[in-house]
């Protein structure tokens, strides 16, 4: 059975063009729609986009359809599907901001750099830095279930109350991990209460051996967070020197990162 001869290369391009033209002339419209706070009708909007009062109405309907615009009175506003894009390309702004400022702590001061939060009872580690030259700690036990051990999650549970961290540690009982990892919930609960509010928390070698951490507390209205700093062992004399150095940078851009902590 011979197939049917096949169709010239060209001969969906006119549709595709008719449809590029259209998504064009909408992007037109809510890019004008944006720039009028307090709406615009549709012969202005037409007007201002040099589109025929046809094509605006006709494009106008579709994007009140799909939640792009709304309409009010005659006039048009952006609309909830329009607003997620802008709040949820502003929130990608944030964590861009984040992943440059912590490549730039990790090249100038030569560790792997770590972002993380204490979010609705979870750790939550948002951001690594590291590099060939500067190796992150690998996970091999789950962060979120460990913060008893390593440094990062010690930092985050200083910052918390008491009733909010036995509460943690109920759901994520102390286990040893290395024979250096504090032996039990209430050994930590002591260690939490004698950590100084601003200053560094340090692990050595109770996540994973031949590793030393340094976590600087972050805390921004009633979230706590936490920048932290890893070295293997035979380099633990540089662990407080970049804690130090980290902890200035941190002051530094303080407000920044407050704006990004809901990343």
């Amino acid at each position: 059975m011979q197939r049917p001869p096949a169709a010239p290369a060209d001969a969906a391009q006119p549709h595709s063009a008719t449809l590029i033209g259209s998504v064009q002339r909408a992007m037109r419209l809510l890019e004008c729609v944006a720039g009028h706070e307090h709406g615009a009708p549709a012969k202005q909007l037409a007007r201002e986009t040099g589109l025929a009062l046809p094509t605006a109405y006709h494009l106008l309907r579709t994007l009140v359809h799909e939640g792009y615009l709304r309409r009010d009175k005659g006039l048009f506003f952006l609309g909830e599907a329009a607003e997620r894009l802008s709040s949820s390309g502003a929130q990608q702004k944030r964590r861009s901001a984040v992943v440059d400022t912590l490549a730039h702590w990790r090249d100038s001061i030569g560790v792997p750099v770590y972002y993380a939060l204490y979010r609705d009872g979870e750790i939550e580690v948002m951001c690594v830095s590291d590099s060939p030259a500067a190796p992150a700690v690998a996970e091999w036990a789950d962060f979120r279930e460990t913060g008893h051990a390593h440094a990062v999650g010690q930092c985050l549970l200083s910052q918390l109350d008491e009733d909010v961290r036995r509460d943690h540690l109920g759901r994520y009982p102390v286990r040893p991990l290395t024979p250096y990892t504090v032996r039990d919930g209430q050994t930590l609960l002591r260690r939490l209460e004698r950590t100084r509010r601003m200053d560094p928390v340090v692990e050595r070698q109770e996540y994973t051996l031949g590793t030393v951490c340094a976590a600087i507390p972050l805390t921004v209205g009633t979230t706590a967070a936490s920048i932290a700093i890893s070295v293997p062992l035979h380099q633990a004399d540089r662990l407080l020197p970049a804690a130090r150095q980290l902890q200035a940078e941190v002051g530094r851009h303080l407000g920044s990162l407050a704006l990004a902590i809901s990343i």
